[in-house]
């Protein structure tokens, strides 16, 4: 065969893998309101920078005359390329060849990039639109879905993994995603779920859409799952390059610092009148948190779910760090269940991938009740003070109002290694609010006073001097400064300057057992 011949061949076959399951169900596939695996690698990666891997890869099944169904790429696309000029790994299943359904083959194309992304430190995106696994491949697609988990495991804390429900995702195809760091959905296009509404319509006699089931706000808002909701394809993988623009490449680097263009010692007078001075008055802490970013922009993440706490990125100076907030405004800021598990999550990430932290810490307590206690408060509280304990990264908190009881040590205190610990001049600092610590502490003395009520507002006045305000602890060492609230911005980043070579560890193990 002369040379022209073979360009012919290989051009051919190159036309076959990328019209995947043909024209049709490529019109099928837009006409659903969804880009195809192709068009989302283009839209997600830096104009002409994909690299193709296992274009010409197909299934070897043989079963229910499967050897006469073969697509060139077996409903995955796979390669590397690169994010704002910083490399990264992909793949993208393809619901037009076999629905994006998994086979071994098509495992065996995820995990080399995947191992491949390990051995040169660059983060894996997997757009996920399938079907599930392969039925007619039977307990090889099974096995398929087995090697991607333990990639999945072996890859966690070593460099990002990020995933993208962009059409469906059921049974076992959904673990991979939970195994990853971060989940993004797409509104109305998009659906997880272990079990389909047709089994358990089957099995409990229950009816649910699709979309109640397992769709973007499901997963946002309710089950916690997802961390992000995306109202199309497009605006999703913006998403995703926006997120990847605060992370390190892998473990062993450092957060991408940018040149700053916002002035360091900015000042903000407002932030004096954000706390009321009414400690049972809300207000919202993002008012806080953006007037001290880099921009005031900041990312949030799970911003649907335990609204009570809020976590994200943004830059201060031009470094990125990861945001732990109490929020005033649900809930009064209590911590309770959901509110434990998202914070834990979000800090073990960012100490994982060198990112600072900044701790807002406005919390009365933990949530009381029979359902925090029964669904485990204990238990799942404690994933909260695990993760700060174990973080090595620069932490910083301020404690804008109130920092009581057992919540005030979660909150990276100075006790769990806090490095800097600040606080605004009306901060509350104690065991319990002033009203709950005098109905202990003085019950028999109002009791028996002449004028129970006085005696009563008078102990109280009394507390809230010696305790209700930073100073007792400042004067004890446990918080580093009290400072003007207008001037948080560049307290802040002094305390990230100075720590930028610090150095922690922990002590060498296996790994600990954190209560899950």
């Amino acid at each position: 065969m002369d040379a022209s011949t073979l360009l012919e061949i290989l051009r051919h076959k190159q036309m076959e893998a990328l019209e995947g399951g043909g024209k049709d169900k490529i019109d099928k596939q837009h006409q659903s309101g969804k880009l195809t695996a192709r068009e989302r690698i283009a839209e997600l990666l830096d104009p002409g920078s994909f690299v193709e891997i296992d274009r010409f890869k197909v299934h070897r099944c043989t079963d229910f005359d499967m050897h006469a169904q073969k697509i060139p790429g077996d409903g995955v696309v796979t390669g590397y390329g690169a994010i704002n000029g910083r490399q990264a790994f992909v793949f993208a299943q393809d619901f037009t060849a076999f629905g994006g359904s998994l086979s071994l083959a098509h495992a065996e194309k995820i995990c080399k990039i995947m191992k491949t992304a390990m051995k040169t430190g660059a983060p894996v995106i997997g757009l996920c639109d399938s079907g599930g696994a392969r039925i007619q491949e039977g307990v090889m697609s099974l096995a398929g879905y087995a090697d991607i988990f333990l990639l999945n495991v072996m890859a966690s804390g070593v460099i990002p993994q990020i995933t993208a429900i962009m059409g469906p995702s059921a049974g076992g195809a959904v673990y991979s995603p939970a195994l990853t760091d971060w989940i993004f959905m797409v509104e109305k296009t998009s659906h997880m779920f272990i079990t389909g509404p047709e089994v358990i319509k089957a099995v409990t006699r229950e009816t649910v859409t699709k979309e109640d089931l397992g769709g973007a706000m499901a997963h946002n808002a309710k089950s916690g799952v997802a961390h992000f909701a995306a109202p199309d394809d497009r605006a999703c993988l913006a998403m995703i390059r926006e997120l990847m623009s605060f992370l390190p490449q892998n473990n062993m680097e450092d957060p991408p610092r940018i040149a700053p263009t916002d002035d360091p010692c900015r000042r903000d007078e407002a932030l004096r009148e954000v706390v009321p001075t009414d400690p049972n008055k809300p207000y919202d802490i993002r008012d806080i948190i953006h007037s001290n970013l880099d921009n005031r922009y900041f990312f949030e993440v799970h911003k649907h779910w335990a609204q009570n706490i809020v976590v994200g990125f943004g830059r201060l100076d031009g470094m990125p760090v990861g945001i732990v907030a109490n929020q005033p405004n649900v809930m009064a800021g209590c911590l309770d269940i959901d509110a434990s598990i998202k914070g834990a999550r979000f800090v073990r990430f960012c100490d994982a991938f060198n990112i600072p932290l900044i701790v807002y810490e406005d919390v009365p307590g933990f949530l009381p009740g029979t359902h925090q206690e029964h669904g485990g408060i204990i238990k799942h509280g404690a994933k909260l003070i695990y993760a700060f304990c174990e973080a090595t990264v620069p932490r910083i908190t301020v404690i804008t109002r109130k920092a009581y009881g057992g919540a005030y040590i979660v909150m990276n205190s100075k006790h769990i290694r806090g490095d800097i610990n600040l606080a605004f001049p009306g901060a509350e600092i104690a065991v319990m609010g002033a009203e709950g610590a005098v109905n202990i502490i003085s019950r028999r003395e109002i009791q028996e006073a002449s004028d129970p009520k006085s005696e009563r507002a008078r102990r109280i006045a009394e507390y809230q001097e010696k305790f209700s305000n930073p100073y007792r602890a400042a004067e004890l060492g446990y918080i580093d400064d009290v400072i003007d609230p207008a001037d948080t911005r560049f307290h802040l980043i002094q305390a990230l300057r100075m720590l930028r070579t610090k150095r922690d560890s922990n002590p060498p193990k296996k790994h600990g057992n954190i209560p899950l």
